[in-house]
């Protein structure tokens, strides 16, 4: 039995892994890779498999970095079936065809650039359309049954209590005489996520795949994080400022609506109760289409909810819901947002900031220190949000220079991944430990201070995949392949012409936006002074160069 690994290597983005044994040949996840524009990129690439090929696939949970290059995997020729949780099948119905309407938006945007560039325009990745019709080979399962994929591989699909419907699989495999047992984590969940379940532990494994995000890490624990957003929030409402808040469509939006909803059964200390009166006065926009039917997938759900949330729901107290929820359907009420000086709370997505209705509302409040983008998610290497999170002073957001006066707050504790104590205590709960762990989806230095705990304290030997690597499932898990992806070289001189280029086009870009907004009956004075002030500045900078 063989496994090789073909994303989230070093990376927490592109979930993809081959495994062959038994005769077959099959996936667990097919993500999508997020991030950079060199990750992106990844996704135009040729799968490294046949994918008329494949047998069947496993799939863990509807995040898009683990699901979304589903749609060009079955437009390149795999028609077999897609095993997955219900509540995955059912929000894969509304985040893939959401992403396929994406990557036509971005298409379109980036082919003008690549026009003006002289180079040939693109293809999306997929449409909507195409990525509806891949739904009609997705197979629901329920927890906890032992399904029969054929007489010599079966599997079992685990709660991960990362989102609704994410699942730890085990996986059963006979070859002759041998059965192996692997187990896949998918993502596993933050102990004390509202809403869902705590993860399932697992008791036995000959090997384990397992996820590693905050290796390094431990999260803020729920009390704490609950008292710090309503302080957050409610200092920026008393300035007259507006509180954006990035998250990701599904999962991290529902928690939020169910912590905002519970705060004000929590204390009678008059400081909380006053800033909970701030809240709940101000409107709270749910900005994302994708957002509003995600929720009532949760509401068709709710047996995957923890029993006290089923008593409240019975109960008539549906705890997705509170007064001053306002959701927002067209792109118009999205953008009637950023015309109302109204103090409010924007919850929209993405989570990293890198596309959706989120880079309208940074742009808008990006540039005010009344204001606050407050980041609930992880933030993975060259997004948006990353860089907001790791203290840019200037962003670039459709083309413009916006600089970075808001103020910035990140609560890691509303992560949806489980930190290092709850990845060690998933390790320590088997009862017949894994011989071996693959550490994936972590950046580098997770990964590398995860794997020396293992070793040191759970005495379990554990590697850290590469890209396209094969590894042989027997008791030295040899490598016995690798896939190269042949990097260009790019010497000084080239990075210097090719940034020169770039210049050039951007600065083409900003004569056309520019011009747009001079031409804008509706633009202001202060407008007109920051647009002019920022091209002096410019003037200045290429002065220098030429000097130079």
């Amino acid at each position: 039995m063989k496994i090789t690994f073909l994303g989230a290597t070093k990376t927490v983005t592109g979930s993809n892994y081959l495994v062959e044994g038994a005769g077959k040949k099959f996936l667990v996840d097919c993500g999508m890779w997020q991030g950079s524009s060199e990750l992106e990129e990844e996704n135009l690439q040729e799968f490294e498999f046949n994918p008329a090929e494949i047998d069947f696939m496993l799939l863990t949970h509807a995040h898009i970095d683990h699901s979304g290059r589903i749609p060009k995997l079955y437009n390149e020729g795999f028609k077999n079936k897609i095993y997955a949780h219900k509540a995955t099948c059912d929000l894969c119905a509304l985040m893939l065809p959401d992403s396929g309407h994406i990557q036509e938006m971005e298409i379109q945007w980036k082919n003008k650039k690549r026009i003006r560039k002289g180079l040939e325009p693109r293809e999306p990745l997929y449409t909507a359309e195409q990525a509806a019709r891949c739904l009609e080979i997705f197979e629901p399962v329920k927890y906890d049954e032992i399904i029969e994929i054929d007489e010599n591989i079966h599997a079992r699909f685990n709660d991960a209590g990362h989102m609704l419907g994410s699942s730890i699989i085990e996986l059963w495999v006979k070859e002759g005489d041998k059965e192996t047992k692997v187990v896949f984590t998918g993502d596993i969940g933050n102990n004390d996520i509202p809403l869902l379940d705590s993860p399932t532990m697992i008791d036995t494994a000959d090997y384990l795949v397992m996820e590693s995000t905050y290796g390094n890490r431990l999260h803020v624990r729920n009390d704490e994080k609950a008292e710090l957003f309503l302080k957050i929030v409610s200092e920026t409402l008393d300035k007259g400022g507006t509180v954006v808040i990035p998250s990701f469509a599904v999962g991290r939006t529902q928690e939020i609506l169910y912590e905002l909803n519970k705060l004000k059964e929590k204390t009678d200390d008059e400081q909380f109760l006053k800033q909970y009166e701030t809240l709940m006065k101000a409107p709270v926009y749910v900005d994302s289409p994708l957002a509003i039917s995600a929720t009532e997938v949760f509401k068709e759900n709710t047996d995957l909810f923890e029993d006290e949330i089923k008593e409240e729901i019975l109960r008539g107290d549906n705890p997705l819901e509170f007064p001053g929820l306002k959701f927002t359907m067209t792109s118009d009420e999205s953008k009637a947002l950023n015309e109302d000086p109204t103090p409010s709370v924007i919850i929209s997505a993405s989570g990293m900031c890198d596309v959706g209705r989120i880079k309208h509302h940074l742009k808008h409040n990006l540039w005010n220190p009344k204001s606050t983008i407050l980041f609930v998610g992880y933030q993975a290497p060259g997004t948006l949000g990353y860089s907001i999170v790791n203290g840019a002073k200037k962003v670039k957001i459709f083309g413009e220079e916006i600089a970075v006066n808001a103020r910035i707050e990140y609560i890691e504790g509303y992560s949806g991944h489980a930190d290092q104590e709850w990845l060690m205590n998933f390790v320590y709960s088997f009862i017949t430990k894994p011989k071996h762990i693959f550490l994936v989806h972590g950046e580098e230095e997770s990964q590398n201070v995860l794997q020396e705990k293992i070793i040191n304290e759970a005495g379990i030997n554990t590697v850290i995949p590469s890209f396209g690597e094969t590894y042989e499932l027997n008791d030295e898990i040899p490598v016995v392949n690798k896939i190269e992806r042949k990097a260009p070289v790019v010497t000084i001189k080239d990075e210097v012409l090719q940034r020169l280029e770039k210049v050039k086009n951007e600065l083409k870009d900003m004569d056309n936006f520019v011009k747009e907004d001079m031409n804008n009956p509706d633009l202001k004075d202060s407008d007109m002074f920051r647009i002019n002030e920022k091209i002096k500045d410019l003037e200045k900078q290429i002065l220098n160069v030429i000097e130079g």
